[in-house]
């Protein structure tokens, strides 16, 4: 059984408009500092999830998005559909029976991040096409989905493919991030679906090794191209990302930051670039947005706390003394 959703503030942005994405956001323990996890003196709990992530960015760049998913009747549930809220994203959050996901993550080093994950039979992995209104998907701009949702559950997939094609039976542009997670499901089970979902949308997002898993090495953007969709992006993180937008190449270099933590970055980079579309900027604009945004995300701890205002993008590439 589950509880009817809840929205958020007001301020979160009106129904019929902007960004619509769904999927599972988890309760997220992070031990401070860099070290192997039994050495970790202190932790901080807070929220991630790809697809909330990009909601939220969106919201700080002042367009309207809409977060909608499934949370547990628990402390992590509640602080996820608050937080979301607070960011400025109308939340759907729909209680269910079941507990909310959790994952752990350490920095074993300064390179790279662990982390594990606690989701099999959670909330969000129940979520199910009758939870994603028809009426929500058929009035929003954009429905943006990643390839973490499919890897959850048999239900959660169905809801993915059955939003998709009630947006593209609309007329609402679908936005995809691959977004492979090696530790749901192995290459062989993700590469056909994540090839069903790019084919099937409108904007691509992938890291090189993302697309790699169906298409062939090479000319990545134009691989990705062949499957039909019209703006694909290639994120690679420290190179910046070359894209190939309505049959223009652009390459766009990263920008020199201090990385503190790269967790989000990816989230970040895509909420820019939708950001953007939304507010009908050029490819150009919106690529420079994106980059910017995911600079941004890498100098800031945590999932979603990096995520930028307008304000604070301009701030990056300018005087970096706030008087």
């Amino acid at each position: 059984m589950s509880s009817p959703p809840t929205s958020g503030s007001p301020e979160g942005g009106s129904p019929g408009s902007g960004l619509l994405t769904f999927g599972e956001t988890m309760g997220l323990v992070a031990a401070d500092g860099i070290g192997p996890l039994a050495y970790a003196k202190s932790f901080s709990f807070g929220i991630g999830g790809a697809e909330s992530n990009v909601a939220m960015g969106v919201a700080r760049l002042g367009g309207e998005a809409t977060w909608l998913g499934r949370v547990g009747p628990d402390a992590a549930g509640a602080l996820i559909a608050s937080r979301v809220a607070a960011a400025g994203v109308r939340t759907l959050a729909i209680t269910d029976e079941s507990f909310t996901g959790l994952m752990v993550r350490h920095r074993r080093s300064g390179e790279f991040a662990q982390v594990d994950y606690h989701r099999a039979g959670s909330a969000g992995s129940r979520l199910s096409p009758a939870d994603v209104p028809s009426a929500e998907i058929t009035a929003a701009s954009i429905l943006h989905v990643t390839g973490i949702t499919p890897a959850l559950s048999e239900s959660a997939r169905a809801a993915v493919f059955q939003s998709i094609e009630t947006a593209r039976a609309a007329g609402v542009t679908v936005s995809v991030d691959l977004n492979y997670r090696a530790k749901l499901w192995s290459r062989f089970d993700a590469a056909p679906v994540l090839r069903d979902l790019a084919s099937r949308a409108d904007v691509v997002f992938a890291s090189p090794a993302e697309a790699e898993l169906f298409v062939g090495p090479g000319d990545v953007p134009a691989e990705l191209a062949k499957l039909g969709p019209a703006e694909v992006i290639v994120k690679d993180g420290g190179d910046g990302c070359v894209a190939l937008i309505e049959g223009e190449r652009h390459t766009v270099p990263a920008l020199a930051v201090t990385v503190v933590d790269p967790v989000g970055a990816g989230d970040a980079f895509v909420a820019g670039y939708l950001a953007d579309r939304l507010a009908g900027a050029s490819p150009a604009e919106r690529l420079t947005t994106a980059i910017t945004a995911g600079a941004f995300a890498v100098t800031v701890p945590g999932d979603c706390e990096g995520a930028p205002t307008r304000a604070e993008l301009a701030a990056l590439t300018g005087d970096d003394v706030r008087r």
